[in-house]
């Protein structure tokens, strides 16, 4: 099951109460954030009222949102000077919100009702609107158009329009020119990260390590469609749905069946989706507007599951998956970013390398702070518990050098002729000021999801905390004697092989042959830790 990560897009939500379609024009609101704004509305009382109406309901998306990346304009038509540097204030804000992605939906009031303009007055607020991204740097996407019926006699129209920021020195890819990943990494203004795991089940640990390590913004649950639901997909749903990893479907291999084969697999998983335990609302996407609908409402609806069936052979419906990822929303805001960089540096190992002429290099994400190229880290435990120095020599993102990494990045990190015997996957660089502990002891709150009897203490099982893999012993359970499927409980783990960093609050996945359970980590026994010698 390939896990996606996805840096930094944008969106909204909505969709028709106790329905399965989509709105008659396509969903809007406002991400979650927060923090000072550079935008002032004064919105009047009533807006929008009074109107002769020709319909008993007229089309209206959720209010407008203060915080977001979402921002309704009912007409940017021939503004001031004045108006004009107010709204490119405005376009900043959405931007600063949407890490670098906005939506902007014109003929549409800041109560959600969607009045729709004439043709020339699109025409000249999409010309305003050029003006603006353009003096922002940014460039603008049409994503779709649509006709409303509402209080008037003449056609008129709803635009939604993706804006994305083009990173400093950077312009819009030309393959002529880019021929290479490295070129192309280097000239993107988007970055999408695709983590393959395994599909079978003998592989089962390095998709657990994948899901839980990476900690990817979405899943893509890929089923053959000449094959169905098969036994390890139904376990890796249950794996992206206990992990709290929001996931799409792709059935692929189209072109192999004949179409009732493939709505067969369709149903099967319509079928799956809707189970009690499952509980989502399976959104077959057919079209470019589908697509549109399914990105904004992915994100900021946990039940909604987008279902693509596509051909790698003859390209079907490969253009709306890529509509899809294209604006797919951020699972995080601007405010919470800020929050995270505000942290000492913590940056988890999950791979390891020697590159010649450079040395050893690590690969994984930095969970918060920032890291800057020539830092001074302490990389740890050892088996015997111990944080060693270490120097950042240089980063790599996406094969490409940057002199700062962020709190939420990937990357690999240059340690020159530090030892590599010395390193192993689970460890992490942190900031000596960060007087980082260990434990060998901890206790979880967990949920045992299946056992073919009832488990008990003293039994083995391989424990998933983060980038952390290790065998450990359930000591005891708080209140019982023992656990069967579905209960819940504290219990006791004991590291086998050597001490972990771990933090409460952790998300926890254990396994052992069948037995599976999840929970997160409430307290650890931590023992005194020290910093050794370079």
């Amino acid at each position: 099951m390939p896990a996606l990560g996805i840096p930094c897009q944008s969106g909204g939500a909505g969709r028709r109460a106790g329905g399965m379609e989509p709105r008659v024009f396509g969903p809007a609101g406002g991400s979650a954030g927060t923090g000072a704004r550079g935008k002032t509305k004064g919105k009047k009382a009533g807006k929008g009222r009074g109107r002769s109406s020709k319909c008993n309901n007229p089309p209206y998306l959720p209010p407008e949102a203060e915080e977001g990346n979402i921002e309704y304009k009912l007409k940017l038509v021939n503004p001031s000077q004045y108006r004009f540097e107010h709204l490119v204030t405005q376009m900043k804000w959405r931007l600063q919100e949407g890490r670098g992605e906005a939506v902007y939906q014109i003929g549409v009031e800041d109560n959600g009702l969607l009045v729709g303009l004439s043709e020339e007055e699109m025409k000249a607020s999409l010309h305003t609107l050029h003006r603006m991204a353009e003096k922002v740097g940014a460039d603008i996407t049409v994503l779709r158009e649509s006709e409303v019926d509402y209080d008037s006699d003449s056609p008129r129209k709803i635009t939604e329009v993706l804006i994305r920021k083009v990173p400093d020195n950077q312009q819009v890819i030309n393959y002529s020119e880019s021929r290479t990943a490295e070129q192309i990494c280097e000239s993107a203004s988007k970055m999408i990260t695709f983590i393959d795991l395994a599909g079978h089940h003998k592989y089962l640990k390095t998709t657990i390590f994948g899901l839980t390590s990476y900690c990817p913004d979405f899943a893509m649950l890929v089923v053959s469609a000449n094959t169905g639901i098969a036994g390890t997909t139904r376990e890796h749903l249950g794996l992206a749905m206990a992990l709290k990893v929001p996931f799409f479907l792709v059935v692929s291999k189209v072109d192999l069946c004949a179409a009732a084969t493939v709505e067969r697999t369709l149903r099967q998983l319509e079928r799956t989706l809707k189970q009690p335990g499952c509980n989502k609302v399976p959104f077959m996407v057919r079209s470019e507007d589908d697509a549109v609908t399914a990105a904004q409402q992915f994100a900021q609806s946990p039940n909604i599951t987008p279902i693509f069936a596509i051909s790698s052979v003859t390209g079907e419906s490969l253009d709306l998956l890529k509509v899809f990822l294209n604006i797919l929303p951020p699972l995080t805001n601007s405010h919470e970013q800020e929050e995270l960089m505000q942290q000492l540096p913590e940056f988890q190992v999950d791979e390891i390398y020697t590159v010649p002429e450079v040395g050893t290099v690590v690969g994984g994400t930095l969970y918060s702070g920032v890291c800057k190229e020539g830092e001074h880290l302490v990389v740890g435990p050892t088996d015997g518990g111990v944080f060693l120095p270490l120097k950042v020599c240089s980063i790599q993102r996406n094969r490409s050098t940057c002199r700062v990494l962020r709190a939420g990045q990937a990357a690999t990190l240059a340690l020159g002729d530090f030892e590599r015997s010395l390193l192993r996957k689970g460890m992490v660089l942190v900031s000596p000021e960060m007087l980082p502990t260990v434990c060998w002891v901890f206790e979880a709150e967990i949920v045992l999801l299946f056992h073919a009897t009832s488990c008990r203490q003293g039994v083995q099982v391989t424990v998933h905390v983060g980038n952390v893999r290790q065998t450990a012993v359930l000591e005891h359970i708080h209140g019982k004697d023992e656990l069967r499927t579905g209960e819940k409980a504290v219990v006791r783990f004991r590291f086998i092989k050597h001490p972990e960093y771990l933090k409460p609050g952790t998300k926890l996945l254990f396994r052992e042959g069948m037995t599976k359970g999840i929970g997160h980590v409430c307290s650890l026994q931590v023992i005194d830790t020290e910093i050794g010698d370079p």
